[in-house]
C-alpha cells in the first residue's frame, strides 16, 4: 500500500475521532452572513466555535485557539486589521490557520487583501474554482461570491498556489479537488442543494479549521471534505428543498461516524 493509500484508508476516520474527543476551539473570523451557520456546523460536527474578530483581542485569542479560520466575505479595514492581528498571534503560538478567499477576484481592494493574506503562510486555502483560478494567476468567470468555472479547470492553478504558498489547497464544487502541490485527490459526494444554501462553503472552511486543530493540513482538509460529502448526501435524501436541508444537514454532520469516512468517494488525481 502506498503512503497516499494509507492516508486515504485511515486518516479521515482517525481525524474525526480525535476532533470529537478534543472538541477543539476554533476562532472564526468570518462574514456576517455565515456566522451562525458556521458556528452551528462546527458544533454539530464536534468542535467549538468562537467568533472573535476585533484587532484588540483577535491576536491574543488566536494564541489560545486550536485553529484560526479567516473568511474575507464582508471586508472592511477594521476587519482586515483583526485578521492580520489574529494571523500574527496564530504564527506566534504555532496555531494553524485557514484562508477562505471569498470573491477575491471581484474588486481591487478584495484582491489586494487576499494576496497579502495568502502570503502569510496559511495551512489550508479553501475556495471555489473561480477564486482559486484567480489566486493561482489565471482569470476565471466568477460572479460575486459564486463560481463561474468548473473545478476541473482550477486543478493546475490549485497546484501552483499550493507550491507558491506552502498551503494545502481545496477547490470545492460538484466534486472537490485537494492538493498539496504534489499529491492530488478528487472527493465525490454532497448534493446539488448545498450551493443553494448561503454560507455552505464558509461553513466548510470553519470545519477545516476544526480538523486542522488536531491533524496535519492535508489530512485535515481531506477529513473536512469527506465529512461534508457524507453529510450532504444524507441530508439531501430526506430534505424537500434548501429550507429543510439546513436542519437535516446539521443532524447528518452530527451523525457521521468514523466508519463512514470511507475510500469509496475518493480517487487520486
Amino acid at each position: 500500500m502506498t503512503a497516499l493509500e494509507e492516508t486515504l484508508a485511515t486518516a479521515p476516520a482517525e481525524a474525526l475521532s480525535r476532533m470529537r474527543a478534543a472538541v477543539p476551539l476554533v476562532q472564526c473570523i468570518t462574514n456576517y452572513v455565515a456566522m451562525t451557520y458556521a458556528a452551528n456546523v462546527l458544533l454539530a460536527a464536534g468542535a467549538s466555535p468562537a467568533m472573535v474578530h476585533a484587532a484588540e483581542e483577535s491576536g491574543d485569542f488566536a494564541a489560545i485557539a486550536g485553529a484560526l479560520t479567516v473568511n474575507i466575505g464582508t471586508l472592511s479595514p477594521d476587519w482586515v486589521a483583526g485578521m492580520e492581528a489574529a494571523i500574527a498571534g496564530a504564527h506566534g503560538a504555532g496555531t494553524p490557520w485557514v484562508l477562505d478567499p471569498v470573491a477575491c477576484f471581484a474588486t481591487r481592494y478584495r484582491g489586494q487583501v487576499t494576496r497579502d493574506l495568502a502570503a502569510r503562510r496559511p495551512a489550508i486555502i479553501r475556495g471555489n474554482a473561480s477564486e482559486i483560478l484567480w489566486l493561482g494567476g489565471t482569470s476565471g468567470s466568477g460572479k460575486g461570491a459564486d463560481a463561474g468555472d468548473e473545478v476541473a479547470a482550477a486543478t493546475g492553478a490549485a497546484r501552483r498556489l499550493a507550491a507558491e504558498t506552502g498551503a494545502v489547497v481545496a477547490v470545492t464544487g460538484a466534486e472537490d479537488f485537494l492538493t498539496d502541490g504534489s499529491r492530488g485527490l478528487w472527493i465525490a459526494g454532497g448534493s446539488p442543494v448545498m450551493p443553494r444554501v448561503t454560507a455552505t462553503g464558509c461553513a466548510l472552511t470553519a470545519l477545516a479549521g476544526g480538523y486542522a486543530a488536531i491533524a496535519e493540513p492535508f489530512d485535515a482538509a481531506l477529513a473536512a471534505l469527506m465529512h461534508f460529502a457524507v453529510a450532504g448526501e444524507r441530508a439531501a435524501a430526506t430534505a424537500a428543498g434548501p429550507g429543510s436541508f439546513v436542519p437535516a444537514f446539521l443532524d447528518a454532520l452530527a451523525a457521521v461516524a468514523p466508519g463512514d469516512m470511507g475510500l469509496q468517494r475518493v480517487r487520486p488525481a
